[in-house]
């Protein structure tokens, strides 16, 4: 899972981990609900416009000019979190911060916003893109998608889920501010502004539930149930006397490490820690407190417990998520047949491995890896991967670990990106709650760190620095697909594992991700109740009922959050597969990755679209 706040224009970084196996989330904030219905989107293959006739007099009249015009305005528009994560130094791409903001939640500025996007794509449309070099082609192609892909949400705005029980706001934010990195005595500022707000920001939150709850489209009870114990969480942690909440105990440890880089007298010190305090005991702890009784009191008003479908809209607005999230270039109804194949392919392959070594449930059963500090495994990782993915630039990362008390509210672990202009920021989080046998710290750290999040992220930054309106494109099925293939690759690495259990655990992966992904379709898009759920499931594993009926919730509570996942994975694994059919023995992994490297974690239907000029290129 990559974590980040989402902004206003592109899909939000920000991703939590899979319920049963792995990592996974959402993007915290906003779904952008925008403009009016795109006239002419384009499905998979088709070809992009090019009827601009050159931009008339009120654009740049360089594409790229438009591209830095346009990220600026995103970057001057978002929260102050926004930006914090996204430039470590706003001032030098020209833009102007203001006064510290979590930004706002208001359905007007949604619609607003629509108008705005709407605007934007009728601007973008006024350059002739044959005109335009081959890279720019790509920024074009996927600004072109993106914008087109948001304006599907038009009316639907309401549908937005902003609290969810481990990838809503409420989960999330907290996390955000106590890695919000201090540089200056400004960011110091800037990140206590940020804390005193937070009773207003989910202040206007609640008001949208309200108006979702007015409209027919509050979140059920168990929902609400879960939303609130997540809140308890934070709660519980602030109100321990034994030891320092974990808001508190960072802040000092930002400032210690700020004070060694710039001079703050005693006094500075003093007030700053007592403002924290402040903040926390005025302003975070009502704000959680006002969020549960806000969502209590709209409790009994979730008159639907099943899937999107159920809802008037919520098929629209199902295939809207699979397409702003997930980013795939097949419909819903292709996705579900790429994952009903690839879930017979790993039952078969299993099958196949089973016969291959008859005592492999022994070998399974008696399977140690051989590397358990994350750190080592990180560095094993690197070494073994060098083989076939291109060379990173130089980077630092910290492990870290969730605190005890937030084990349960948050996810298995999550990569916190590292800003456009400082790739030395990553930070890995474990959670100590989740233990897995075999290979699971090694592949999850394999999926948060190198060749996964850490890794693409800062290859893909490295890569964009002349055009960062690039960076902001990304969608979260490519960030988590790359994430899910590469952890696949990393099954079969040498990690001290008996021979052939790597492999199991890959075919078991995939399968179980398919099968989730097969559920979310099933519940949100095809109308399963809770008896089909479960009858869909038992075919699949061996389960009790509790684990059903948590699967069941979580899927109801995070619609397409395992499509980010599964649904990259088999796009990339069919581009594999085409390309070493095409290419036979001249296919190169390192060559493969470098490719989707380069073009970056756009949506599918863009790197489809290249990806056939690029092999076509290899023959």
């Amino acid at each position: 899972m990559r974590f980040h706040h989402k902004n206003r224009l592109w899909a939000g970084l920000l991703t939590l981990s899979l319920l049963l196996s792995g990592c996974g989330y959402e993007q915290l904030g906003v779904h952008p609900a925008l403009g009016e219905t795109a006239e002419s989107f384009c499905s998979p293959g088709s070809e992009y416009p090019s009827s601009g006739t050159g931009p008339p007099e009120d654009l740049p009249s360089d594409f790229e000019a438009f591209c830095l015009d346009v990220f600026r305005m995103e970057m001057e528009e978002c929260s102050t979190l926004d930006l914090h994560y996204t430039l470590l130094h706003p001032e030098r791409y020209g833009i102007q911060t203001g006064e510290a903001t979590l930004g706002s939640y208001h359905l007007s500025d949604m619609v607003e916003n629509n108008r705005t996007l709407a605007h934007l794509r009728s601007e973008l449309l006024k350059y002739d893109r044959d005109n335009l070099e081959q890279e720019q082609k790509v920024t074009y192609d996927a600004l072109f998608e993106t914008l087109n892909t948001q304006l599907l949400a038009e009316g639907l705005e309401l549908y937005d889920q902003p609290l969810a029980p481990t990838i809503g706001v409420q989960a999330q934010l907290p996390i955000l501010l106590a890695e919000y990195s201090f540089h200056s005595l400004e960011d110091v500022n800037d990140y206590l502004a940020l804390v005193e707000q937070i009773d207003e920001y989910y202040g206007e939150i609640l008001v949208f539930e309200q108006q979702k709850a007015d409209a027919g489209l509050a979140p059920s009870d168990a929902s609400i149930d879960a939303i609130i114990r997540s809140c308890e969480s934070y709660l519980e942690n602030f109100a321990q006397t034994d030891s320092p909440n974990f808001l508190s105990e960072t802040f000092l440890s930002r400032l210690n490490d700020l004070q060694k880089t710039i001079s703050l007298s005693e006094d500075q010190i003093t007030e700053l820690i007592h403002r924290h305090a402040l903040a926390i005991s005025d302003h975070f702890i009502p704000a959680y407190e006002h969020l549960i009784r806000g969502m209590e009191a709209i409790k009994g008003r979730g008159i639907h417990d099943g899937g999107l479908c159920g809802l008037e809209n919520g098929k629209e607005y199902y295939e809207y998520l699979v397409k702003s999230g997930s980013g795939v270039s097949y419909s819903v109804p292709e996705l579900k047949a790429a994952l009903t194949a690839q879930m017979k392919q790993n039952m078969a392959d299993m099958s196949i491995l089973s016969m291959k070594y008859p005592d492999l449930d022994e070998r399974i059963a008696s399977a140690v890896c051989s590397l358990t500090d994350p750190l080592a495994i990180l560095e094993d990782l690197s070494a073994q991967m060098a083989a076939d993915f291109p060379k990173l630039p130089d980077c630092d990362y910290e492990v870290r670990y969730v605190p005890a008390s937030l084990e349960e509210s948050l996810s298995p672990a999550f990569y916190l990106t590292a800003p456009l202009d400082d790739t030395d920021q990553n930070v890995i989080y474990i959670n100590n709650a989740y233990k897995d046998s075999g290979t699971g710290l090694y592949t999850t750290l394999a999926h948060e760190g190198f060749p996964g999040h850490l890794y693409q992220t800062v290859y893909s930054r490295s890569q964009t620095l002349d055009s960062p309106l690039r960076a902001i494109l990304s969608c979260s099925g490519s960030n988590e697909g790359w994430a899910t293939y590469v952890e696949h690759l990393a099954h079969d690495f040498n990690h001290g594992l008996p021979e052939g259990v790597g492999r199991y655990y890959a075919l078991l992966r995939s399968y179980s991700l398919c099968v989730h992904g097969l559920l979310d379709i099933g519940i949100h898009y095809e109308g399963w109740d809770k008896e089909a759920s479960d009858s869909f499931v038992s075919s699949c594993f061996q389960v009790d009922q509790a684990t059903l009926d948590e699967l069941w919730q979580v899927i109801i509570d995070n619609p397409t959050n395992y499509l980010d996942y599964c649904g990259g994975f088999v796009e990339l694994l069919e581009m594999r597969e085409d390309a070493e059919l095409a290419l036979g023995n001249d296919f190169s992994p390192m060559e493969f990755h470098r490719f989707l490297l380069d073009i970056g974690p756009l949506p599918f239907s863009v790197i489809r679209a290249h990806f056939r000029e690029w092999l076509n290129g290899q023959i």
